[in-house]
């Protein structure tokens, strides 16, 4: 393969987002005075994502960036909850828990080992501000970071893969995307990149219905991104 560019979705795949923001909540809520079931929470809150990117992708919305739209969310799951709203610092110290997300066990030493055959980078959802503060605290090597004004589209856009990859001077059959979602594959594919499917079960929580097998001919399956880097021919 002419690979040259590993891309990667952050969002699941290399960063564990429901024990995150999990434990963020119920460290908030202890210190705050708010009881929940702060599990439930996380997924509410996710479950919020895709229909508000949508707005953007096909409803007719104006470009916002990906900490806009968590912070929109979370206003609409704390009220389900039955909270009264959020004072303003404390609403923006719950969005950027999406900038505190830890990796899975597996990650940072595997995109070191792929780091050094590859270009490695994320294209993500995620704004560049957002991405950037996740890479410095839980030490990401990431090359460069595409967030998602690179192409000012969410994925599973095309511009979200042709943009990205233009913006690294790479064609799109240079590149990789690796994923653990088969739907994020499916759109890479579409556009003419090379993909990897590392599944995380875990991702929705035990029996939580993530992607656990491929869907698509992948190029390249794999259980971690240390065996990821093994059949990529890295020592």
């Amino acid at each position: 393969m002419d690979v040259e560019a590993l891309l990667f979705d952050v969002f699941g795949t290399v960063v564990d987002w429901r024990t995150s923001i999990t434990s963020q909540m119920e460290v908030f809520g202890a210190e705050n005075g708010y009881e929940a079931d702060w599990a439930a929470f996380a997924d509410r809150w996710r479950a919020l994502y895709q229909p508000a990117m949508e707005q953007v992708r096909a409803e007719g919305r104006g470009w916002v960036i990906l900490d806009t739209l968590h912070g929109e969310n979370l206003d609409k799951a704390w009220a389900e909850f039955g909270f009264p709203p959020l004072e303003a610092g404390a609403r923006d110290h719950l969005v950027r828990a999406w900038h505190r997300l830890d990796p899975w066990p597996d990650a940072v030493a595997g995109l070191t080992r792929l780091k050094t055959k590859y270009i490695i980078a994320p294209v993500s959802n995620g704004n560049i501000a957002l991405i950037t503060n996740m890479a410095k605290r839980a030490g990401l090597p990431w090359d460069v970071v595409l967030g998602a004004e690179v192409a000012r589209a969410y994925k599973p856009m095309p511009e979200a893969y042709l943009r990205s990859a233009a913006a690294i001077g790479r064609a799109p059959g240079q590149c990789m995307m690796v994923a653990a979602h088969n739907d994020d594959l499916h759109a890479a594919k579409a556009q003419g990149l090379k993909t990897a499917f590392v599944p995380r079960p875990l991702e929705m929580g035990p029996g939580g219905g993530a992607d656990t097998e491929p869907t698509g001919d992948w190029d390249l399956v794999a259980d971690s991104f240390e065996t990821l880097a093994d059949q990529l021919g890295i020592a």
